[in-house]
């Protein structure tokens, strides 16, 4: 099919949802709800920065400071906290969007907050100290324990019922399709858990746990980094776990995190999911810190300290690296005034995705750097607001809240932490294009209109809630295009992503693909390390947040 060529409803239904829509004809354009937006980010604006067509342009206008930041992401919002924090203001932050955050930030509407993409944390473990730290100054954290593990306020915990899953036509309590399960289900599941529990307490001769978030202070052992020379499907097929249940489970665990199927997620990010949430043998996951708005309650926070030095609507197109007599160049292009800016600094953390850096840095490729290794999914999510609860066959509405036949992720309820399980609420629903990518492009996905949209959002859901057309007042939508960085087999230790967080000259570089997951802790710990990096070679650095490991 040509990229040009709009798939029909049909079409677009059985690639999205499955054939049991192969028969969909036509569009019932009765049963869309009234109102509603389709969102993207600026893709439009980053492709022409990716083709080049800006590099021509020379900014009239320059400013001094001492440090830019190129890109408002948790990385880039990371940095900024972390140079606040050290008393240094010298810096701006320029940010392509209207709003910063990337996939962590979040929307309102109606008296209702709700996430537009990351919508929890789990609980931080002692090595996490950079995070504990900001939680702490959020008052997310009251205290810690001798051992350093954070105590953290209950209202700021994920209230029960935390997840329930749909399969055979009813709700069940929990993620596992218990209902119906066989004795070798069972046996594979403890066999599973058991193998988790077992790297979840094992360390390396350093010490240090074998899968740690952030991943820099976790292992680096051989037996670690062979496991991303496998899929995780062959890690599965290697012990002989069959179960289609379990199948199920670490299918959805992928597509959640990764937003990739099992078969193409390498096996150290599937274990590292499990794993790394785990302190020890026979401990549960840790438990999920939730807001009604998602992570963008962190954006926020951020944003509040470092809001003076947020200059949003700037697209930047060039970065120049500079030497002992020149400053370093960023050029922008501000779509506010329709006019190119630059910024002289003495140094640069370019917090946006490596998928630009070639693109954007002079000499980024000459240097012997190689981003293409760097490859990233696209999401799609959906805030479905309804006017009441719908009608459940069994377990009653949670947190999270996943339908086992779809190949969505289902929703998460977003005023679940409000302790009102009645009544109108929006329902934030994802979608992962983990094994379409060849059946969608991305050009023809942001082809798209809204209804398209809402329509595929609304089928998912009808299989679970037959009265959800009764109930939606408005459906907004939004794509994002290259939203998270995929751990394909063989990435996570490459040398290509290890020497990607390494600096260029003065530019250091912070985001959340340097680990090769998308997690927001990830990218919080990459922009306050560039950040500490800048500190101390500018002799300011204070007590160090973050470990570097260097062997």
């Amino acid at each position: 099919m040509a990229e040009s060529e709009k798939l029909n409803r049909r079409q677009l239904l059985t690639v999205l949802l499955g054939s049991q829509f192969a028969h969909s004809v036509g569009c019932d354009m009765s049963k869309l709800p009234p109102v509603g937006e389709l969102e993207h980010t600026s893709f439009d604006i980053g492709h022409l920065l990716r083709d080049g067509v800006k590099k021509a342009i020379r900014p009239d206008v320059h400013e001094d400071v001492g440090v830019t930041i190129v890109g408002g992401g948790i990385a880039g919002l990371a940095a900024a906290w972390r140079f606040k924090r050290a008393g240094f203001n010298d810096f701006v932050l320029a940010e392509l969007e209207r709003q910063p955050g990337g996939t962590a930030r979040s929307g309102s509407r109606d008296g209702f907050k709700f996430p537009w993409g990351a919508h929890y944390i789990p609980v931080p473990m002692a090595e996490n100290h950079a995070l504990i730290e900001l939680l702490s100054e959020m008052q997310v954290i009251q205290a810690l324990t001798k051992g350093g593990q954070p105590q953290v306020s209950e209202e700021f915990l994920c209230r029960e019922p935390e997840e329930r899953v749909f399969s055979e036509g009813r709700w069940y309590e929990g993620l596992y399709p218990g209902h119906g399960a066989s004795q070798e289900d069972l046996r594979q599941l403890a066999a599973f858990r058991e193998e988790i529990d077992r790297w979840a307490e094992m360390r390396d001769a350093s010490g240090r746990r074998m899968f740690a978030i952030p991943m820099a202070t976790g292992s680096n052992d051989e037996s670690v980094r062979k496991l991303d020379k496998l899929s995780m499907e062959q890690w599965l097929d290697e012990r002989g776990w069959d179960s289609p249940r379990l199948r199920w489970l670490v299918d959805y665990s992928c597509r959640d995190d990764y937003g990739l199927s099992p078969d193409r997620v390498s096996a150290w990010a599937g274990v590292f999911y499990f794993a790394a949430r785990i302190a020890g043998m026979g401990n549960e996951s840790q438990e999920v810190i939730t807001w009604p708005e998602g992570n963008g309650r962190v954006v926020d926070y951020l944003r509040g300290v470092g809001d003076d030095k947020i200059r949003t609507g700037l697209a930047v197109f060039r970065v120049k690296a500079g030497t002992n007599t020149e400053s370093s160049q960023v050029a922008a292009f501000d779509t506010n005034t329709m006019k190119p800016i630059g910024f002289r600094s003495q140094q640069v953390v370019f917090a946006a995705p490596q998928m630009m850096a070639k693109y954007v840095i002079d000499g980024f490729s000459a240097s012997g750097r190689d981003s293409t290794a760097f490859r990233y999914g696209s999401w799609l999510v959906a805030n479905v607001h309804i006017k009441d609860r719908p009608e459940d066959s069994g377990f009653p509405m949670a947190w999270d809240n996943v339908i086992r036949e779809s190949r969505s992720l289902g929703y998460v309820t977003a005023t679940h932490q409000t302790g009102v399980d009645y009544g109108p609420t929006v329902l934030t629903w994802y979608y992962p294009f983990a094994d379409v990518d060849a059946a969608i492009t991305r050009k023809q996905m942001m082809n798209l209109k809204w209804a398209d949209w809402a329509d595929v959002v609304l089928s998912d859901l009808r299989r679970a809630h037959p009265d959800i057309d009764t109930l939606v007042t408005r459906v907004d939508v939004m794509c994002w295009g290259h939203a998270m960085i995929q751990p394909l087999p063989g990435f996570v230790w490459s040398p290509e992503r290890e020497q990607a967080s390494k600096p260029l000259g003065p530019i250091h570089f912070a985001g959340t693909d340097l680990s090769g997951v998308a997690l927001l802790e990830e990218a919080f710990f990459h922009g306050v390390r560039a950040a500490e990096e800048i500190l101390a070679v500018r002799g300011i650095l204070d007590q160090p947040l973050v470990e570097i490991r260097n062997d």
